[in-house]
């Protein structure tokens, strides 16, 4: 081996293994339960993951094909390694949790073809407490310009038939109801997916930093039940990744922990995203919201113009002074712009112009008027093209009459032939939004979108988005089943803030008068799968800084229940995952960044759950007042959906609450300090 460079002394948990046969290094965690080790010899390059000395992850293979050009998986050998520890804190400008505590390991490995042309890359391990992260580097060099990766190489092969949760690898939609099966009996996958080993402690793989990029899929391999290959979405060509050299992928990650909670609470996936890129953040503000939406997606407005419209001057001023009176900071409006009348069709928007019944400026002045953010709404209808062709002429438009936060909306293929939603071509238009959408101080909520990967770091105007199952499919579907909302947090909230709206009243439709059917998916059956209680909890259980409250505003009128949104905060010093179950329940609670105040909830599945839950979060030296939301006595999801049950009682840190959930129920509880 030639030109072997070790920068940084063993205690670092890397050495040199074997040089004959084969080149092996090893990176542990710092608290060392978690080990990589990475082989290079004339046939492969493969990585292995041990986690508290058991083995995890087997020899997987690593490395390229290219169009063009010959593969760069084997005939390599390491030119060089350097090993190192870093150990930071860091603030998040918003976020679940105020501080960031930033450990790992880090292992960088050198490697260069020993013939032809000699090409190098490099591999980058961090390991981290409760996960791994790796990602390639193909560095500028002599007759390496442009890069077209046909096959990104890189496996996941387990050892043991481990369970799994998922939805099927999907180039389009992230908007499928995870499955539950054997690790043998899952033919693909999109990321996250999570496992519940055999031997007792959970995973989850995903990536982190997705840009200028393809998606990554998960694809079983025809050789192992037990094996994935990764499968990037493509470009019309076949090809999967267009680039020059220097070049980065994403970073791989595999979360490993002990406990299902453990991997709701990392930050693994943030950490492995760049610092912020924003220099005044002054103007992000996470906020609390209502709009012009449900009534569509339940078929008693619409969104393009008529009788039924539902986006006119009177109705949303009337949102405005509901928001006003009721500590909400933000109106949105959805179908207030021409073109919903010629969907699927291209150029159906042109994005700026109101419908003859929405007057855009006046609103936009009366919300400013009344303290009130107006947020605006782009839907794309698949054209991203046509959007981004117009960027500034959209967003100057908005940042003129005073918007602070973009809804955007990609619902429909994507109209550029040839094109999938999480194709690089997307993956670099999503990025794009971000960007521009910063030059104009704007905040961004994206809908159909490209995964959360964590560039809400790097980009902290990018809050929230979509990108699974959310509340729209219970107005026009058979809905989400009471178990989706105690799935989610174990995986697709790993990637970070869902704007899932939560915050139905209305759970049976009963005030919904004149319902017309819009959608094939529905037959008749559409309702809200959980209590009301469970709503109330929703609001905690799954994080976005924009938080919508979803219902026609006339269903809060008189409810006392409604008290638990006004009082909820958008911005935390500090969350805590008290309890979980993967499929079964969750219990978060969340301290407020500006006050004393904390807010829990506890939701359940199908099933009836008692949870005992210790209140050592609270502060000592305190009392406590808990405001409880709970499912009444005789609450059920399906007989008895909104019986709902308001208490208080006084509590403080040695307290432990009987937390009685119904099926398909939760709980919602605020504390104050008791002054």
């Amino acid at each position: 081996m030639k030109n072997l460079r070790k920068y940084y002394p063993l205690f670092f948990i890397v050495f040199l293994a074997s040089f004959t046969k084969s080149n092996a290094l090893k990176v542990k965690s710092p608290n060392k339960h978690i080990e990589v080790s990475i082989e290079v010899n004339v046939d492969a390059v493969q990585y292995s993951v041990k986690f508290k000395n058991k083995p995890f992850i087997k020899a997987s293979k690593l490395g390229f094909e290219f169009k063009e050009a010959q593969s760069l998986d084997k005939n390599l050998e390491i030119i060089g390694f350097e090993n190192s520890h870093s150990n930071t804190t860091w603030m998040q400008v918003w976020g679940e949790n105020q501080k960031i505590v930033d450990d790992y390991n880090k292992l960088i490995v050198h490697l260069q073809e020993k013939e032809g042309l000699k090409r190098k890359m490099n591999i980058i391990f961090k390991v981290y407490n409760d996960g791994v992260g790796f990602r390639y580097e193909i560095p500028e060099q002599k007759g390496v310009d442009s890069i077209n990766i046909t096959k990104e190489l890189t496996q996941f092969n387990f050892i043991k038939n481990h369970t799994a949760w998922y939805n099927p690898a999907n180039f389009d939609s992230y908007e499928m109801l995870y499955k539950k099966a054997l690790v043998s009996d899952v033919p693909s996958a999109n990321t996250p997916i999570t496992f519940e080993t055999t031997d007792g402690f959970f995973a989850s793989i995903h990536e982190a930093n997705l840009t200028n990029y393809a998606d990554m899929t998960l694809l079983k391999s025809k050789t192992d039940p037990l094996s994935f290959e990764c499968n990037l979405v493509p470009w019309p060509d076949g090809v999967k990744v267009k680039t020059t050299a220097p070049m980065e992928t994403p970073w791989r990650t595999i979360l490993i922990t002990d406990t299902a909670a453990d991997l709701v609470a990392s930050n693994t996936i943030l950490n492995l995203n760049e610092p912020n890129k924003i220099e005044d953040t002054s103007w992000i503000e996470p906020m609390k919201y209502i709009g012009i939406w449900w009534g569509m997606h339940i078929g008693t407005q619409t969104w393009s113009m008529g009788p039924r419209h539902g986006a006119n001057t009177i109705d949303t001023k009337r949102y405005i002074d509901f928001a006003k009176k009721h500590n909400i900071q933000g109106v949105l409006t959805e179908g207030w712009n021409t073109g919903w009348e010629n969907w699927g069709k291209k150029g159906a928007f042109d994005f700026v112009t109101p419908y003859a019944d929405f007057d855009l400026n006046g609103i936009a002045a009366y919300a400013k008027e009344n303290n009130v953010s107006y947020i605006g709404h782009v839907e794309t209808g698949g054209d991203a093209q046509a959007f981004q062709d117009n960027f500034d002429k959209i967003f100057s438009m908005f940042h003129n009459i005073g918007v602070k936060t973009l809804k955007t909306g990609y619902a429909g293929g994507i109209q550029t032939p040839g094109q999938f939603h999480h194709g690089q071509f997307m993956v670099n238009h999503y990025d794009a939004v971000v960007k521009v959408a910063a030059k104009y101080h704007i905040m961004i909520d994206a809908h159909e979108p490209i995964k959360a990967t964590g560039l809400r770091r790097t980009y902290p105007n990018f809050m929230t988005r979509e990108g699974a199952r959310g509340m729209e499919w219970n107005g026009w579907s058979s809905g989400n089943p009471p178990e989706h909302h105690t799935i989610i947090p174990f995986t697709r909230g790993l990637g970070g803030p869902f704007d899932y709206t939560p915050g139905i009243f209305d759970i049976l439709y009963k005030n919904a008068k004149n319902r017309v059917k819009w959608n094939d998916l529905d037959d008749g059956t559409s309702r809200v799968n959980t209590t009301l209680a469970k709503q109330l909890a929703l609001f905690v259980v799954l994080y976005s800084p924009l938080q919508m409250v979803s219902d026609l505003i006339e269903n809060y009128e008189d409810q006392p229940a409604f008290k638990f949104f006004e009082d909820f905060g958008t911005d935390w010093e500090t969350s805590k995952i008290l309890n979980g179950k993967i499929g079964d329940y969750i219990t978060i609670v969340r301290k407020d960044k500006f006050s004393d105040n904390w807010f829990l909830g506890s939701i359940s599945d199908e099933n009836t759950r008692d949870l005992k839950v210790s209140l050592s979060f609270l502060e000592k030296g305190k009392k406590y007042r808990a405001e409880i939301y709970a499912d009444g006595p005789n609450a059920d999801w399906k007989t008895n959906p909104q019986e709902i049950s308001i208490t208080q009682k006084d509590v403080d840190v040695k307290s432990i609450l009987d937390i009685n959930l119904a099926a398909g129920g939760g709980q919602a509880i605020r504390f104050t300090p008791i002054k």
